[in-house]
Formats: structure tokens, C-alpha cells, sequence
């Protein structure tokens, strides 16, 4: 099973969630430690970035050795998302 590495903003993000978007965000992600590339993922075009969905989220990550790292989390119909993404790359 891989080590979860959120990011600042991913961190602060799920910070502020309700509680039971927490529990499915939570649930998505223990899946993505065990499999970081399931089939409901889709890589991002020209990056090392997957994205994959939880409930009413999007969650940005990426795989580096045995560490799951989390970029962004946030709105699954919202560009901010990958705004977010291009300010961290």
C-alpha cells in the first residue's frame, strides 16, 4: 500500500469539507493507495498527473516511488481545479 502525501493546498482544502464528502473523499483515497490507477482514472494530458473521482470532487495526484502524492482536491465541475494545478507545475 503506498504512504498518502497530501499537499498544502489539498490538505487545506479537505480541511474544510463536510463531513460526509470527508468520508467519501477518505474512502477514495484509501482505494487509490491500493491502486493508484483504477479504471474510473484518467491521466492528465502532458503531465504525471491522474485525475480520479469521489462523490461530487476531483482528486489530482500523482505516483512517486511508494508515496501518493495529492496536488489539488476540489469541485468536480469546477476549472479552478487545474487553475490550481498550473500554479503549483
Amino acid at each position: 500500500m503506498l504512504k498518502l502525501d497530501p499537499g498544502r493546498q489539498a490538505r487545506k482544502f479537505l480541511d474544510q469539507v463536510p463531513l460526509k464528502h470527508a468520508r467519501q473523499l477518505a474512502a477514495k483515497l484509501l482505494q487509490l493507495r491500493q491502486n493508484p490507477y483504477p479504471s474510473d482514472a484518467k491521466q492528465l494530458k502532458g503531465e504525471p498527473y491522474w485525475s480520479a473521482s469521489a462523490g461530487e470532487y476531483r482528486i489530482i495526484y500523482r505516483v512517486e516511488g511508494d508515496t501518493l502524492r495529492i496536488a489539488v482536491v476540489g469541485k468536480h465541475n469546477d476549472d479552478d481545479v487545474y487553475r490550481q494545478l498550473r500554479r503549483l507545475t
